[in-house]
């Protein structure tokens, strides 16, 4: 995995170049480290890529995720919420 770091003289601004990968019939990449330095990463995140049809331009934020259904589902188990409990 190569990641390109470009610093153009006179300028702040840094340009990560990622390949793009055929998977069936969609396109993916993965996100580069450096921009998830800010995130608490022991946390779950969603990626949203905004597109500026004015500028012609995307944008990419990062918003904090809720809890995974798995995760959700093991503390109410351990609750005993959402079971029946037999009657004895």
């Amino acid at each position: 995995m190569k990641i390109s770091i470009d610093f153009p003289r006179g300028s702040n601004m840094v340009t990560l170049r990622r390949k793009i990968y055929r998977r069936g019939s969609s396109f993916e990449t993965t996100v580069p480290m450096p921009l998830l330095f800010a995130l608490d990463l022991s946390k779950r995140h969603d990626i949203l890529f905004n597109f500026d049809q004015q500028s012609n331009r995307w944008y990419v934020e990062f918003e904090e995720a809720g809890e995974p259904k798995e995760a959700k589902e093991k503390e109410a188990a351990k609750k005993g919420v959402g079971k029946k409990r037999g009657v004895r």
